[in-house]
């Protein structure tokens, strides 16, 4: 009588193996380009502050260095932690993200009018920084959960109720800047789930009129929408001379700045603007302009071809995402972070209102240093999936 044999389990592959895979497929270039931004963001940081705080040029700088070690470790638990973790527990998230958002208002202390950071010692956390990853992440797993019924009108204003609630919950701090990233970020997770151009057609138009209403129709009828100071900034924008000594002070020493920089900067020492205080918040909202004073059209192309970098490995991150949810994810983080590059240099240079965005990686600051590696981490954990399961 024979007998029947018994199949062998494959046995499974050694931890090292697989730690070996796993890190065969990170993206190392990736993580050069954003590794040289952080690097150049801390010499540009250590230059333009070396003479804000009397007996401690290194003030700004030595932050800036925890908020890059905490962001590293970040970085790369997002990176470990499997994609999908974030869909199953999207609810969650969009849950913490508003959360946050509210407990802003009965928190944080008023601060040139906005209500945006929560101290916690010499930390000022601002939620709307991660609120946006947040988003993003729970926005994602929505459509990549309903994807047979992407092209439906109910699904789409469902899309849209879910993502105004936080949209306007900054806009009410008011954050005007953090609110339009939101808004961007919310768009590309339509655009790459692949929602008709009829939809995105008619989403886009709709928030035209509603931006018509909030600049022109409401105002026009008694009921303004944005505060004083949002309103100045957007005349300023649209006319720069109106108020040159107040409401468009900022802009144009920015632009005197950028412009003064020539081809190869004026050096540490040189740059008046702001070592003389006329380039204000010149280790934040404007550290592009101090960069272009200091080093120049050299110094900006530099920064300008690393982010260029950073957007291409993005780029072929989304084409590699092994899912629709990882895609849309993707390709929101790689469009918010461009939009708001783009926002942020503009502003300096006088083609984009004043909004307080922070240049990624640039800027100093705790909460967008640490969301941005985050960002980078979770771009990280679909690229190395992605190629895994390319392999199978």
């Amino acid at each position: 009588m024979a007998t029947r044999a018994i199949p062998q389990q494959a046995p499974r592959p050694h931890a090292a193996t697989e730690l070996g895979h796993f890190l065969r497929h990170v993206d190392y270039l990736l993580l050069a380009a954003v590794g040289a931004l952080i690097a150049y963001g801390l010499w540009v940081l250590e230059a333009v502050t070396r003479n804000d705080v009397a007996g401690d040029p290194g003030f700004y700088v030595f932050r800036q260095q925890i908020y890059v070690a905490v962001g590293v470790v970040v970085l790369a638990v997002m990176t470990a932690i499997h994609p999908e973790i974030w869909r199953r527990y999207a609810r969650f998230l969009y849950g913490l993200a508003i959360v946050l958002l509210l407990i802003v208002f009965p928190l944080a202390e008023s601060v040139r009018g906005s209500q945006r950071w929560i101290t916690f010692g010499s930390f000022n956390f601002q939620p709307s920084e991660i609120g946006k990853l947040l988003l993003i992440l729970f926005l994602a797993a929505f459509v990549a959960d309903r994807a047979k019924r992407i092209g439906e009108w109910r699904l789409l204003w469902a899309f849209v109720g879910l993502a105004a609630v936080p949209i306007v919950l900054v806009f009410k701090e008011p954050d005007f800047g953090s609110a339009l990233i939101y808004g961007c970020a919310a768009a590309a997770v339509l655009f790459f789930a692949g929602l008709p151009w009829k939809q995105l057609g008619t989403l886009f138009a709709g928030v035209a009129v509603l931006a018509l209403s909030a600049l022109w129709f409401l105002p026009a009828a008694g009921l303004p929408v944005l505060d004083d100071y949002q309103m100045d900034r957007l005349v300023g924008f649209v006319n720069p001379d109106v108020d040159p000594s107040g409401t468009t002070y900022n802009v144009n020493e920015s632009i005197t700045a950028v412009g003064s920089g020539g081809y190869d900067g004026r050096g540490v020492a040189g740059a008046t603007q702001t070592n003389l205080d006329f380039l204000p918040e010149h280790n934040t909202d404007f550290i592009f302009s101090s960069l272009a004073e200091q080093r120049g059209f050299v110094g900006a192309a530099i920064l300008l071809l690393l982010y260029a970098l950073v957007a291409w490995r993005g780029i072929k991150i989304i084409a590699v995402a092994p899912t629709l949810f990882t895609a849309a994810a993707a390709g929101a983080i790689v469009f918010a972070l461009l939009v708001q590059v783009f926002v942020n240099i503009g502003m300096t240079i006088g083609i984009a209102p004043v909004t307080g965005i922070p240049l990624p990686l640039i800027s100093y600051g705790g909460s967008s240093m640490i969301t941005t590696l985050a960002m980078i981490g979770v771009l990280e954990s679909i690229h190395v999936r992605g190629k895994l399961a390319g392999r199978r």
